[in-house]
This record gives C-alpha cells, structure tokens and sequence, in this order.
C-alpha cells in the first residue's frame, strides 16, 4: 500500500529558509508530489494566512506548526544533553496543528512576543560586533540591520540573514571576483581559508555562519536568559494556540551516537509521556534510515503520534520529499507512520477550528487509543484536499 507524502515541518523566510518564499516551498511540494506541508517557523505564526491560501490554490493540505527554544533547568543542571547536542538542558519544542486563523490570548501573546524580541535583540548585537570587527579590518563597507530586516527577513532575524547579508555585501564589494573574495574572507576569518568554492552560496554562508557567529567566533554573542522560556512555559503557549506539545528527536548522529537524553529509547519514551508529551518528529536527513525505524516504530508503537519533516532552515536546498541520511529513501513502515501522525494534526487542527476538542485537551491530556480515530478522520480530510 502507498501513502501520501507528508513533509511536516518546513521553515519559511518568516524565519529563515532554503526557498525564497511559501510560493517557492508550495511549488516544490507539487513537483515532487508531496500532498501534505506543514509550515513550522521559530517564534511565529505570521506566514499562516499565506501558507493557506497557497496550499488551497494547489490542492495541498496546510498544517500548521511553530517551533521555540527552551531550557529545561533540572537537565541543565544535572548537565543532560536533550535534543541540543552542545547545550545541556537547552530543548527544541515544536507545536504541531495550530489553531489557524492564529490567536493566542495573555499572558501567552506577550510571552511569545518577548521572547521573539530577545532573539532578535541577540543578532541586532551580533550585527554591531560584526561592524565593528568590518571596520577594524577595513573591509569597506558595513551591515545596515534596518536593511537586513527590510529585504531580507520577513519581521524575525537570526543569526543565518547575518551570515547572508555578509555574503552578499562581500561578492558586491569584491565585484563577484572568485580570488578576490577568498582574499577578504581569510582575513575576516583571520587567516582561515575559504574552503568552498565562492560559486556555492550555502556553504559559503555555512562558513561565515561557523567561523565568526557560532559560539567561539569573533561576532558570537551568547543568549541571555531571558531569550529561553521553560519548557513547561512553552508547552502551554502551544496548547493555548490549539497545538499539539511536539518533541523533536535529534536521535542519530554520522556515527551513530545518541545525546543523553535520547540514547534508552524505552527510558525516553516514558520521560516524554511524565513530562506531558504525545507527539514527535523526526528530521529525516539526519539519520540512518535503520535506527530512524527502529525509533519512530517504537514511539509509535508506544502510542505516539510521529511526524517527519526536512525543516529547510539553512541556505542548502533539498528536496521536499523526505529521505534519510544519504539521500536514503524512506520504507514503506515509516512512510506509514509519517502519514498518520499528518493525520492525526490534521484531524486535531480540524476540530479544534471549530471550538471542538482535539487530540490533546487544553491542559495537554490525550487519549492514546484515540489515534485511530483521528487519523481515519485525517485520512479523508487529506486525500479530499488533495482531489484523491
């Protein structure tokens, strides 16, 4: 049996992503006959209206995510790696099938939008330092942050429009010339070589991006606290948007390695269930296509919902049809488990639309033997949007 391709968690310019905008997402999706797209964005909803209108124009079904940083204070300080390898207790969160039209009633909206401010506070101060290391190197020029925002961004900046307004304002200043280029990127780099070709755009920003704003780089400046709410925090600013509490699995890495966290695949299933979670997600490409199936076949198994997607949140395109790593294709088990977790946000988002009770109640409680039940309603609505 067939199903449905699903990709539930794509990034739009409303943050930061591989397509220019939803138009260019949406016109993938067509082309490599992907039937279900869910926006995902950090920190907003804003893209919601024109991700819908987008998707009813091509007979694709929208869902409709969001995506926060949090920090869990007891992981911290017992020094436990989540799904954040480098930063103990920091935890992805993403909420699935959000009410849309999007309303959020206070304290949420206030505490929502605060905390998209301290984000953007933090690349407004690392765009200073890097004017500062410009000047000190005589670059001959500067970045403007109200240009950034203006033409490059859609209201949030991340540290990824920096690494691109750098690019852009280095090839302009270098007249696109290949060794010129290279010249003033080692010196801004302090003596490192540019180890991409200038032709490759994405990894010429990945190295900007590595070599001046990660942690460690001239331009790094950490986050305050206040730029994390606690996880428990952020789970109720999703439900009180409609959504579905998600955590997103780092699982695997090139070597097979797992964080803490993540390693006992039975231990972490019983963490997520006591800390309020019914809902995963995976980002196929990073992983082993095996250790990707035994996980999500387990979680599912478990009575999980579990999604799939590619999120798109670095200059590098690829496809919108999910693989693993390796541009490895996905079995047929897992594109199962992937369509029906779509089904059950699909059917939750539906009735929650319409004042009705979801998988998920206000207060976070799900009915796991329910999910059936969601994803036969999810199926029809899907396969109806798509003209199946």
């Amino acid at each position: 049996m067939s199903f449905p391709k699903v990709n539930a968690h794509l990034h739009t310019p409303f943050s930061f992503s591989a397509f220019c905008d939803i138009s260019d997402a949406l016109d993938r999706a067509v082309a490599e006959e992907v039937k279900a797209v869910g926006i995902n964005d950090f920190y907003t909803a804003e893209g919601y209206g024109e991700w819908a209108e987008g998707c009813r124009q091509r007979a694709l079904y929208p869902l409709f995510g969001i995506e926060f940083i949090s920090l869990n204070e007891e992981d911290q300080k017992a020094g436990l790696r989540v799904n954040d390898p480098g930063n103990p207790g920091r935890t992805y969160i993403s909420g699935k099938g959000l009410s849309h039209p999007f309303r959020l009633d206070e304290p949420y909206a206030s505490q929502l939008a605060d905390v998209r401010a301290e984000a953007n506070k933090q690349v407004e101060a690392m765009c200073e330092k890097l004017n500062g290391i410009l000047a000190e190197k005589q670059a001959g020029f500067t970045l403007d942050i109200g240009w950034i925002k203006e033409n490059l961004t859609r209201g949030s900046v991340r540290e990824r429009h920096l690494a691109k307004a750098l690019r852009l304002k280095v090839y302009e200043q270098c007249s696109g010339d290949s060794d010129r280029i290279k010249v003033l990127l080692k010196e801004l780099f302090d003596g490192k070589e540019l180890r991409s070709d200038t032709d490759n755009v994405a990894g010429v920003e990945n190295e900007i991006r590595g070599n001046l704003l990660k942690a460690g780089g001239a331009a790094f400046v950490p986050e305050t606290a206040e730029a994390f709410l606690p996880m428990q925090t952020v789970c109720k600013i999703i439900l009180a948007a409609g959504g579905i509490p998600t955590y997103p699995f780092l699982a695997d890495d090139a070597q097979g390695n797992y964080t803490d966290f993540e390693r006992d695949l039975e231990g972490v299933a019983k963490q997520l269930t006591d800390r309020g979670f019914h809902s995963v997600e995976f980002i196929t490409t990073r992983n082993d296509v095996k250790l990707l199936e035994r996980y999500a076949t387990y979680l599912h198994d478990q009575g999980f919902v579990v999604t799939f997607g590619s999120e798109h949140n670095s200059p590098v395109m690829e496809p919108v049809e999910l693989f693993a790593r390796n541009q490895t294709p996905l079995t047929e088990k897992l594109m199962q488990i992937n369509y029906e977790g779509a089904c059950v946000v699909a059917a939750h988002q539906h009735l929650v639309a319409q004042g009705l009770s979801g998988y998920v109640d206000t207060d976070g409680n799900a009915d796991r033997t329910q999910r059936s039940e969601f994803v036969k309603l999810g199926d029809e609505l899907i396969r109806n949007s798509a003209g199946n």
